[in-house]
């Protein structure tokens, strides 16, 4: 089995002894409030989807992040995980200080949370080195300078962790890396995915599995941005796809609780590391992964891969694919002799203008079975 990022997957879930302890002295701790997504971070951190990070970065990891895509141990990471505060917040508080972690949707106690530094930042640069970018219409740019102008770091332990929205998909690094070995996988492809799938995904998914033993399809849950498919569509896509179309004992469907960033080839590194801590030998890397607009290179994310040769997990590079009407199949331009004019491309964006206009996409773009569960979901896009 591939080791986790770093060496050791990261366990930071309190005994129920400890958790009853803190909650019983829960009064005597400051308390913070935090968005869904900080929430989702903290549980990543705390089942090790983010090993080797314990907890919120600091000041050192934050810049090496972003000067050089890596942590300050020279580990490969190219998003920052920080948690942001308002400056009054912080104003009686040191490093060694513990403060609750709660849910603001709900009130209740997530983490604690042991403070080892509080430090300011600079938000221009954390976009700029993200995002390659400043233009306020990428929607990670917006989402920095909508963050609070401190950051606090420090290593967190989970008191209760928040029920996941598809419980039965909702398989940890630990359980995965069990389930694969109890299936006598060796090596293991994740599929990252915001979309639901058409002929083309599937395409390069049956690729992948004719030379590696098991798919992993792992679909990004979580807040995206206005007009992207729902996760309650992409999750009952999936399992109409797999129902019909899998051989069982070949693909798993497992859900990765995340904000997309839409960071391009930083977001597929980090994607990467990820799938490595959940026991992914090969991880698949298309077109514009994480892209948006067109802020990045169509290939930008395989590019990118060339700095990370330690990385230890595989990347598989797939390029342009296309139903062509010449040879009759799902082919790619390394073995389509023929002209675009023959193509029909597998385009995300106009695969939902066609369900926003209430037209069914045709057999050559989706499979009928995709195409009806998407059709009858009464809200099957993000509002």
């Amino acid at each position: 089995m591939i080791p986790p990022h770093g060496g050791r997957l990261i366990n930071r879930i309190l005994k129920n002894s400890e958790v009853d302890r803190v909650l019983s002295e829960s009064s005597e701790f400051p308390q913070f409030l935090i968005d869904d997504q900080r929430a989702t971070v903290a549980k990543n951190i705390s089942f090790g989807v983010y090993s080797p990070l314990e907890g919120f970065m600091g000041n050192s990891d934050l810049i090496n992040v972003l000067n050089f895509g890596r942590l300050e141990n020279d580990l490969p990471w190219t998003i920052p995980i920080v948690l942001d505060v308002e400056e009054n917040q912080i104003q009686n508080l040191s490093p060694g200080d513990q403060v609750i972690l709660k849910k603001k949707s709900s009130n209740i106690p997530l983490a604690l949370m042991t403070i080892e530094e509080i430090y300011k930042y600079n938000k221009k640069e954390f976009a700029q080195k993200v995002y390659s970018t400043l233009d306020p219409s990428h929607p990670g740019v917006n989402k920095v300078k909508s963050m609070k102008d401190c950051l606090i770091g420090g290593k967190i332990n989970l008191l209760k962790e928040e029920p996941s929205p598809f419980p039965k998909y909702d398989l940890k690094p630990k359980e995965t890396r069990v389930l694969f070995k109890s299936k006598g996988w060796r090596s293991i492809v994740g599929f990252q995915t915001r979309n639901p799938p058409h002929l083309g995904h599937e395409y390069i998914q049956k690729i992948a599995l004719t030379f590696i033993d098991g798919l992993f399809i792992n679909p990004v849950i979580g807040r995206k941005k206005i007009g992207d498919f729902s996760d309650e569509a992409i999750i009952k896509s999936y399992e109409v796809l797999l129902e019909h179309y899998y051989l069982k004992e070949n693909a798993i469907l497992s859900v990765f609780e995340t904000e997309m960033r839409y960071a391009g080839p930083k977001e597929a590194i980090y994607h990467a590391i990820a799938r490595k801590n959940f026991g992914c030998t090969h991880i698949i890397i298309g077109r514009d992964h994480a892209g948006v607009g067109n802020f990045y290179h169509p290939y930008a994310a395989h590019k990118i891969f060339d700095d990370y040769y330690d990385l230890g997990i595989h990347p598989l590079f797939l390029k342009s694919f296309y139903r062509c009407r010449k040879c009759r199949a799902i082919v790619n331009e390394k073995i389509c002799p023929h002209g675009s004019e023959h193509h029909i491309n597998f385009s995300g964006t106009e695969i939902r203008e066609l369900f926003i206009a209430g037209t069914r996409p045709s057999p050559d773009l989706m499979r009928p079975e995709v195409v009806k569960v998407i059709l009858e979901d009464p809200h099957p896009f993000v509002e």
